[in-house]
């Protein structure tokens, strides 16, 4: 990953002393933080991410400026909204921390190891946004997928896709790679879900998390979105052994559970006539129409673990393709 050797190099990475990125993109990183829990909250229900401004869930009261300082805002308020004492989930602190970490480790691993001296400044400035965009849409992915058994729109991820396709270069790639990524990682989650309905007459692979795979494919090439596939599973199935250690439980999210009975209840209100019409359009429409039960019947969200790899390989790329896929050659 290397600037052009044509590239125009008046101002360079070096003219930026080091503590002065770090502090910038850590501060970056947690106010953009602030707002992937607002896409977090509101995407899921449908709502804009942009109006009405920050508001209590419960009282709907405005959130004054200095409460939703990233992170402080939080510890200063004990975790409690100000105008109705509403307990405020600990994932607000999280996310925004998460946010806060990845821009900084972007910075570190993906910008600050370029050569300063030859590097110009936009390059570095395009690697940085280019890559915290990806880690963005993963984390908002993961957090809403564990929450909702969804991911982002599918009008985000095709956004999400092109910008890696459209930034191929800055990764060393050539966008033809990247088509084909996008195009195999579509067809391995495609394909895993048309044989399991062929076995088992039902979803076994979320159509968002196929989506998920190909835009790992846009970034990473089908490398990339293998090995997303590979090492999502492996990770998820390590995380639910531990869990079950331990005396967790893997069953489907009460949100989840709130939304079928809400749907179920407006089907319910319709003549006797259309309410079957409705329930097959509903279950053509939606996975989860069905309740599935807990345990080993419970829907699990992969898109977390998809995420994971995602950044993982954001991140470490050359030590993991060093790591597991030496066969491959260069």
């Amino acid at each position: 990953m290397f600037p052009a050797e044509n590239a125009p190099l008046d101002i360079t990475l070096d003219l930026f002393p080091p503590w002065f990125l770090r502090v910038f993109a850590t501060a970056f990183g947690l106010l953009w933080g602030s707002f992937l829990n607002v896409v977090i909250h509101r995407v899921p229900r449908g709502m804009s991410v942009v109006r009405p401004p920050s508001h209590c869930p419960k009282c709907e009261k405005p959130i004054r400026a200095w409460q939703n300082v990233p992170v402080f805002g939080w510890l200063f308020l004990r975790g409690r909204s100000a105008c109705c004492g509403e307990r405020i989930s600990i994932r607000y602190p999280l996310v925004e921390l998460i946010g806060g970490v990845l821009a900084l480790a972007i910075l570190e691993l993906l910008v600050l190891s370029l050569p300063a001296a030859v590097t110009p400044a936009f390059f570095g400035f395009a690697v940085f946004a280019s890559s915290f965009a990806l880690a963005l849409g993963l984390v908002a992915t993961a957090f809403i997928d564990m929450e909702h058994l969804v991911i982002l729109p599918d009008r985000a991820n095709i956004v999400g896709g092109l910008i890696g396709i459209g930034t191929a270069t800055l990764r060393g790639r050539s966008y033809l790679d990247c088509l084909i990524g996008a195009a195999v990682g579509f067809a391995i989650g495609y394909g895993i879900d048309s044989i399991y309905r062929m076995i088992r007459g039902r979803s076994g692979f979320a159509s968002g998390d196929t989506v998920l795979l190909a835009v790992m494919g846009c970034w990473f090439g089908w490398v990339g979105a293998l090995f997303a596939l590979v090492a999502g599973a492996v990770q998820g199935t390590i995380i639910i052994i531990v869990v079950r250690v331990f005396g967790g439980a893997v069953a489907e999210p009460e949100a989840v559970k709130r939304e079928r009975d809400e749907i179920r209840a407006e089907i319910d209100k319709l003549p006797a006539e259309e309410r079957e019409k409705a329930m097959a359009e509903w279950r053509a429409e939606d996975e989860l129409a069905d309740e599935p039960g807990d345990g080993m019947q419970a829907p699990l969200p992969f898109g977390p673990f998809i995420a994971m790899a995602g950044i993982e390989l954001l991140l470490f790329e050359a030590f993991l393709k060093d790591l597991f896929f030496l066969w491959m050659g260069p």
